[in-house]
């Protein structure tokens, strides 16, 4: 998904937000630091499989997936990173790690953390690892629907 695609559908369903265009960056805590944004409003995805099926968690920049609190907390039988071979096809106009976390535009579910909740708004990249968009997180929960969930664990130190 290009970004110009994604600002079309944000702008079909009257969504205001902000692009941010940044020099090369491919870590949610470079980011972070490049944009100043906090790693607790910089959002990244992260994939996961669900009982084999691919889904998107999404949560701060400075958290990492707890796999078992997910687990738990979707009610899976079993779960596990996804490989970059095992989603790049998902998402063909979206640089490799850089998909937004818009799960309904790609045919499968978003898990959000729920101190995502805590924020007015959310960033996150926006298919490529020189653009983010920022909105409100109250637009972004209106039009993806993601699940809310505790699952986010380890505050890491670069994007504190």
């Amino acid at each position: 998904m290009t970004l110009a695609r994604l600002a079309n559908y944000l702008d079909s369903h009257v969504t205001r937000y902000l692009v941010i265009s940044h020099s090369p960056a491919y870590t949610a805590q470079g980011i972070a630091g490049l944009t100043h944004i906090s790693g607790k409003e910089l959002a990244k995805t992260v994939m996961v499989k669900m009982d084999g099926n691919l889904v998107m968690a999404v949560l701060p920049a400075n958290y990492h997936v707890d796999l078992q609190a997910l687990r738990r907390a979707a009610k899976v039988n079993t779960i596990e990173l996804a490989s970059e071979e095992e989603f790049q096809d998902r998402f063909p106009q979206c640089e490799t790690g850089a998909m937004p976390p818009f799960g309904n535009l790609f045919g499968m579910p978003v898990f959000a953390d729920e101190s995502l909740e805590k924020d007015k708004e959310i960033a996150f990249n926006a298919g490529t690892h020189r653009e983010l968009i920022r909105m409100m997180w109250d637009d972004y929960k209106n039009l993806v629907s993601p699940t809310i969930l505790r699952f986010a664990a380890g505050r890491t130190v670069a994007a504190a």
